[in-house]
């Protein structure tokens, strides 16, 4: 065992003020003492309500694919420090931001602070049955364990903390931090515990259940099974140092067949156009027969929760904020399966053309149709139709600018520069702005993620078999042909079917690490200039000659220390006995 140590005084101030979320709309600290919060059953499952808050979501103004080869943020924030590698553990750049709380070290061991006071005290509460006590037990570990969980794959080996420290405990403030090995099977310990009280069914939408539960578990074991903390680790806090990774493999896929094996989830496929039934899936404000636990937004309380005012097109007088990168508009297939190449005649005379179904549901694009316009810029497109063109010209030798570029008439300031934007997750029947937003619920765990897993894992086993059949089922709800290859090349081919079916939704910026192929893809992030003649600039039908231009939009660059982020400063600060992860 790890004999680091790490300060926790910040654990020591929430114990001491112990404040919840806005539950009931009044301060724990201020309006009711935390020892009458534990006398009331009705309190106690609010401040675990509350708690819930910090598990985050993926739908903030800056998204974790801009901070991997998915998208360029174009309004900066400290994003191009990460993209970079320039992080320091002093200076972390848009990773200290406050909407990337759910993945900070401070953070979430506040919300572990807060989970094992409930923990400790919540035998003081008189419940109406034992059902509704289990559950909230049950909820309270699975908190602990997603926390844990966000902090193992960022960090590695971190300290393990169960109960809340008192500040004259003095030297007890320091923590050990575990080995990634000892933390993985504390959070799958949690997990177990969990899954031993957990309803099957949530009683309320967006709580943990069963399947949330054993769905961490698959993601934290199909991690622990990766290359990242099995390829010689440069210590025990970055990963295994012995065992058996093929039991490890076992692990992941056995545990992503538990989920499987309740027969309660299933693929969504409710509409016979695979782009509208992939654009549908994550636009349901329902749960479904894929969604295993999802996030739900109050549109007065949740102020900052606009995701299509804060990626949607300039030209819609939106923010652009989010936009795909053309590292991943290349890595759509074709829609017969063969893999894009500029090279190829007929994939660039029409690259927008025969794509896999999912590229019309996730990106928008130059002459994708899109809702119309707000009335003041209707009359440049009637039609809303994306115009992202650098420039088309005219038969009398006029020119005109795409409305949706940074070159345009309507906040310019706004525009894409790879001129593309984010499509998956925004309502196209709502008007994005300020005062109208939609109600999209982010997703932590549905089941395709889970039979990814599953398939992953059997690839590493060598069970390719079971693992193409799965992985077809995927392909098929998409619209894609079946794959039918083994090995080395099923698993390439696997690799980017996760890239193309979880895109943007927080995964890319942990799989590219811990399959250590950041080196290769974390590479200057590229945008399109696209020019042509046209007979009638609002009639698409008329356009022609087309030429393409691929540039580079935003440098990027990698060094390995960024496998692990670093812990901050001012926690080594706090003891120096704390060992920093690898290059810091």
């Amino acid at each position: 065992m790890c004999k680091c140590k790490i300060s926790i005084f910040f654990l020591v101030l929430l114990s001491i003020n112990a404040c919840g979320s806005d539950i009931l709309d009044v301060s724990f600290e201020d309006e009711i003492p935390l020892d009458e919060v534990w006398k009331s059953a009705t309190l106690t499952e609010n401040y675990l309500i509350g708690l819930y808050e910090g598990m985050g979501h993926g739908l903030h103004e800056i998204m974790l694919s801009s901070l991997a080869d998915e998208s360029h943020f174009i309004h900066g924030y400290g994003t191009h420090i990460i993209v970079e590698s320039h992080f320091t553990p002093g200076y972390l750049g848009a990773w200290n931001d406050w909407r990337l709380t759910h993945y900070q070290w401070a953070p979430l061991y506040r919300s572990i602070s807060q989970v094992n006071r409930l923990l400790e005290e919540i035998d003081q509460s008189i419940f109406s049955g034992p059902d509704r006590y289990h559950q909230i037990i049950g909820e309270a570990y699975f908190l602990r364990a997603y926390f844990y969980h966000n902090l193992m794959r960022v960090y590695g080996g971190v300290p393990i903390s169960t109960r809340v420290f008192d500040i004259d405990e003095g030297d007890g403030l320091l923590i050990e931090r575990s080995s990634f090995g000892e933390t993985v099977n504390f959070i799958i310990q949690d997990i177990e515990n969990a899954v031993a009280n957990l309803p099957v069914s949530a009683s309320e939408r967006g709580r943990a259940t069963v399947g949330a539960a054993l769905a961490l578990k698959s993601r934290t074991l199909l991690y622990a099974a990766s290359d990242l903390f099995n390829d010689h680790p440069a210590h025990e806090l970055t990963g295994y140092a012995s065992g058996s990774r093929e039991e490890r493999w076992i692990a992941a896929r056995d545990a992503a067949r538990e989920v499987i094996d309740l027969n309660i989830y299933g693929l969504y496929d409710r509409y016979d156009d695979p782009v509208v039934n992939y654009s549908q899936l994550f636009l349901e404000n329902l749960d479904h027969e894929e969604a295993i636990m999802s996030r739900y937004f109050h549109l007065i309380q949740d102020e900052e929760y606009n995701p299509g005012l804060h990626n949607g097109p300039n030209g819609y007088e939106n923010w652009g904020g989010n936009t795909p990168i053309q590292n991943l508009v290349d890595d759509y297939e074709m829609a017969d399966g063969r893999r894009f190449d500029w090279s190829n005649p007929e994939h660039q005379q029409s690259p927008y053309e025969k794509r896999d179904p999912r590229f019309y549901a996730t990106v928008l694009y130059d002459g994708a149709s899109w809702r119309q316009r707000p009335e003041r810029s209707v009359r440049l497109d009637p039609n809303g139709v994306i115009q992202t063109f650098e420039r088309i010209t005219l038969p009398d030798g006029s020119t005109r600018i795409g409305i949706d570029t940074r070159n345009s008439t309507i906040q310019a300031w706004n525009g894409s520069y790879s001129r593309y934007y984010l499509r998956k997750f925004i309502d196209p029947d709502v008007n994005h702005s300020m005062n109208e937003k939609q109600e999209v619920p982010w997703r932590f765990f549905r089941y395709a993620e889970i039979l990814l897993n599953f398939v992953e894992a059997s690839i590493e086993l060598g069970e390719y078999e079971v693992a193409r059949s799965v992985l077809n089922k995927i392909r098929r709800r998409a619209g894609m042909p079946d794959l039918t290859e083994s090995g080395e090349e099923l698993k390439q081919r696997y690799r980017n079917e996760r890239r193309i079916e979880l895109a943007f939704e927080d995964h890319r910026f942990f799989d590219i690490r811990r399959w250590k192929i950041a080196p290769d893809v974390m590479t200057n992030a590229r945008g399109i200039l696209i020019y042509a003649d046209a007979e009638d600039h609002h009639d698409r039908s008329t356009f022609s000659n087309f030429k393409y231009e691929i540039r580079d939009i935003q440098n990027r660059s990698w060094n390995d220390r960024s496998y692990f982020m670093p812990i901050p400063h001012d926690e080594i600060q706090r003891n120096v006995n704390l060992v920093q992860n690898p290059g810091y």
